[in-house]
């Protein structure tokens, strides 16, 4: 028992969030594949890239022979079903909101035995949280669309934000929803809604600008986001995100 291994060694990250905070924790060297859509850190780009978000190398992840792989939500399902069936230990979150988002944070540091630093960040991303609800800022109406086609309003994680630096989401009911289709939204009723800004952060392709105006005929400003921050379940949105939307909504 005395050689017996603690904690993972040799991770798969099949989503982002799990690289950024492993990262941020100052333990990945425990990492030996990611997803090819990772962005943060830098340094994470020239992992090993073993998986796309609905897709991954079942092959290569078990050439890398990791004692854990990591995934996120019901669309990577059948991909843990297929490792966990090759003998592999798979853990799947499905964060959705500010709260379980730390939650995450704060199960994955202790897996991997991190405990003190997984406290001082996850009290450093609460503080950040805190601070901004007593800036008790005013912001505009907002849409935030995730995708075009179809058309799908902001994940639960992403209006909150929204609502902690001041704005209103438009669509705040629809975003409590647990699946995209839950947040499926119609050109009527993006116009009923009334918004005075559209977030747009369309994840896995360049936004088109002029889209809402060709679709539902407001003429409203439209700012892009970087998905890499907004639509990561993980500590981006509140490290980033925070800053970006109070500049923004500034200017309103």
């Amino acid at each position: 028992m005395g050689g017996m291994k603690k904690f993972a060694e040799r991770i798969v990250c099949m989503t982002e969030e799990s690289v950024e905070t492993l990262y941020l924790l100052g333990e990945e060297h425990r990492i030996v594949g990611v997803s090819a859509f990772v962005e943060r850190p830098e340094a994470a780009k020239k992992l090993k890239k073993v998986s796309g978000f609905t897709s991954a190398n079942i092959e290569k992840i078990i050439e890398l022979k990791p004692d854990l792989v990591l995934g996120f939500s019901d669309i990577q399902q059948d991909i843990a079903k297929e490792l966990i069936a090759k003998g592999l230990n798979v853990f799947i979150s499905n964060q959705r909101s500010l709260e379980e988002i730390l939650s995450y944070i704060q199960t994955l540091g202790y897996m991997v035995g991190a405990v003190e630093k997984t406290n001082k960040l996850v009290s450093k991303l609460c503080a950040k949280i805190e601070e901004t609800k007593a800036l008790n800022l005013k912001g505009p109406r907002v849409y935030i669309e995730e995708w075009d086609e179809p058309t799908i309003s902001g994940i639960r994680w992403f209006s909150e934000l929204v609502e902690l630096c001041g704005g209103t989401d438009v669509f705040s009911k629809k975003a409590k929803g647990s699946l995209a289709k839950d947040r499926f939204v119609t050109n009527q009723e993006i116009i009923e809604a009334k918004p005075e800004l559209c977030l747009a952060c369309w994840c896995g392709k360049k936004v088109e600008l002029d889209s809402l105006e060709k679709r539902t005929g407001l003429k409203i400003p439209v700012t892009e986001l970087d998905p890499a921050i907004f639509l990561q379940p993980g500590p981006a949105p509140i490290l980033d995100g925070i800053d970006i939307l109070v500049e923004r909504f500034k200017n309103d």
